[in-house]
């Protein structure tokens, strides 16, 4: 089921996912604030696993969106189920591949720069008034920090 949502802002919720990945997750990290500001409400939270804090308002969302992809060259993020809309609810599965670059250097990380990744996710997001208003993401950081030869596994 779709409900369209207010359109007078941020658009549907099909655009509004597909705006989250192709414009904050794979667009430009130079406009990544300006995107995030666009596309979330003032008081947006988001929800990742391990962050010791919520992510709360568009300048902390670019901050987090840049602090992700900063470590890879030709990062890119690609549905490969959904969005599903429900109410108020967007949901998709996506895929993620790039090269490790090694600057700047994730912890614990033995892979040499060069090294290309490949990992798995799910985002929820809920949408209001034409936007995003929060966010759970689950990655599958294991598989890829286990690609990086991080924590004593080896690729």
């Amino acid at each position: 089921m779709t409900q369209l949502g207010d359109m007078s802002r941020g658009g549907n919720p099909h655009t509004l996912y597909t705006r989250w990945l192709e414009e904050l997750w794979n667009g430009d990290l130079d406009r990544v604030g300006r995107v995030a500001e666009d596309l979330v409400t003032r008081d947006f939270l988001g929800h990742w696993p391990g962050r010791p804090a919520l992510v709360r308002g568009a300048h902390a969302l670019a901050e987090t969106v840049r602090e992700g992809r900063r470590p890879f060259e030709g990062l890119r993020f690609h549905a490969e189920v959904g969005p599903i809309v429900e109410g108020q609810l967007i949901c998709a599965r996506w895929r993620a591949h790039g090269t490790y670059a090694g600057d700047p250097a994730l912890p614990g990380v033995r892979a040499e720069p060069g090294t290309v990744v490949e990992f798995h996710g799910h985002d929820i997001l809920r949408h209001s008034g034409g936007r995003l208003a929060e966010y759970w993401v689950i990655s599958e950081t294991e598989q890829l920090m286990a690609q990086l030869g991080a924590g004593g596994q080896g690729r």
